[in-house]
C-alpha cells in the first residue's frame, strides 16, 4: 500500500520522470513514524496554535480539490514547524513527526499539479525536520531538490537560500570543503544579484564555517564584514524614515497656506458681489 502511495506521488506531474522520490520515500518514509497521523494526546495538550491547527484540520473536510487541500497541508505544516517553541522533548518529536507526515501529503498533491512552488515549500519543510533529527542524508537530499528547482526557475534568492542550508547541513557533518564551496556560490550570488542582506547572512555562515576551521582571523573579518552590511542597511532604513517625515511635513506646511489662499480668494469673490 504505501509502495502504491509512493508511486501516485510522482505520476502525472512535474516529477514523473524523477523517480527518486519513490526511492527516497520509500528509503526513508518506512524508516520515520510520519506516516502515522498521530492522535496522541500530549500533541493536543501543547499551547503551540492549537486552535489554528484544528480549525486548519476541519477545513479538509470541506476541501473540494487537490489546490484546496494541499494549500491546507502546507499551512498545517507550517505550523507543525514551529516546533522549536515547544520545550517538551516527546512533544516536540511529535511534531516533527507531524510536520513529516502532513509535507509528504502535500508533496503528492503539489506533484500531481505540477507546482514547482508547493513542491520547494516541502522539500524545504522535509529537509528542516530532517537536519532536526540530525537525518542528515535525508536532509541534504531534500533540500538539494529545492536547489534544484530555484536553479531551473532562475530564482536567485532561493538558490542562495538553500545554498546557505546546504553548507550549515554540511558543517554540522564536518564536510567543511564542500561547505566553503557553496557559500562561496551564495557569496557570489548575492553580490551579481545586489543583495547586501543575503550576503550579510552569507558572512555569518563564514563565521560559522572558519570558527569550525579555527581559523579565527578570518572568522572576525567575516564578523566584520557582516556587522559593516548591517550597519550600512540600518542607516539606509533611518535615512529613508528621515526623508519620509521630511516629506509629510513639508505637505502639512503646505496644506495650510493652501487652505489660506482658498479661503482669501473666497473672500475677495464676495467682496465683489
Amino acid at each position: 500500500m504505501l509502495f502504491d502511495y509512493c508511486l501516485l506521488a510522482v505520476s502525472g506531474g512535474f516529477y514523473m520522470k524523477k523517480l527518486s522520490i519513490l526511492i527516497i520515500i520509500l528509503l526513508y518514509g518506512l524508516k520515520s513514524p510520519a506516516y502515522t497521523l498521530s492522535t496522541d494526546s500530549a500533541i493536543h495538550q501543547t499551547p503551540v496554535a492549537i486552535t489554528s491547527l484544528d480549525s486548519l484540520k476541519q477545513q479538509l473536510q470541506f476541501a473540494g480539490n487537490d489546490t484546496l487541500k494541499s494549500a491546507i497541508y502546507s499551512q498545517i505544516v507550517a505550523e507543525y514547524l514551529k516546533y522549536d517553541m515547544i520545550e517538551d522533548s516527546r512533544t516536540k518529536r511529535l511534531y516533527q513527526n507531524q510536520a513529516l507526515t502532513y509535507s509528504y501529503l502535500a508533496l503528492h498533491l503539489y506533484s500531481g499539479l505540477s507546482d514547482t512552488t508547493g513542491l520547494r515549500f516541502c522539500f524545504n519543510s522535509l529537509a528542516k525536520v530532517y537536519r532536526s533529527q540530525k537525518k542528515y542524508p535525508q536532509a541534504k537530499w531534500f533540500i538539494l531538490q529545492s536547489n534544484t528547482l530555484s536553479r531551473a526557475k532562475k530564482d536567485v534568492p532561493n538558490i542562495m537560500a538553500s545554498l546557505l542550508v546546504l553548507a550549515n547541513i554540511k558543517m554540522e557533518i564536518k564536510d567543511y570543503s564542500l561547505a566553503m564551496r557553496d557559500l562561496n556560490e551564495a557569496l557570489a550570488l548575492s553580490k551579481s544579484d545586489h543583495n547586501p542582506k543575503a550576503e550579510s547572512t552569507v558572512q555569518e555562515s563564514y563565521v560559522l564555517l572558519y570558527t569550525h576551521l579555527k581559523n579565527y582571523t578570518k572568522a572576525d573579518i567575516a564578523a566584520k564584514r557582516h556587522d559593516f552590511i548591517e550597519d550600512s542597511l540600518l542607516k539606509g532604513e533611518e535615512n529613508m524614515i528621515a526623508k519620509t517625515q521630511d516629506s509629510l511635513q513639508t505637505k502639512k506646511k503646505v496644506y495650510p497656506v493652501s487652505k489660506r489662499l482658498s479661503k482669501a480668494n473666497y473672500s475677495r469673490k464676495i467682496a465683489s458681489l
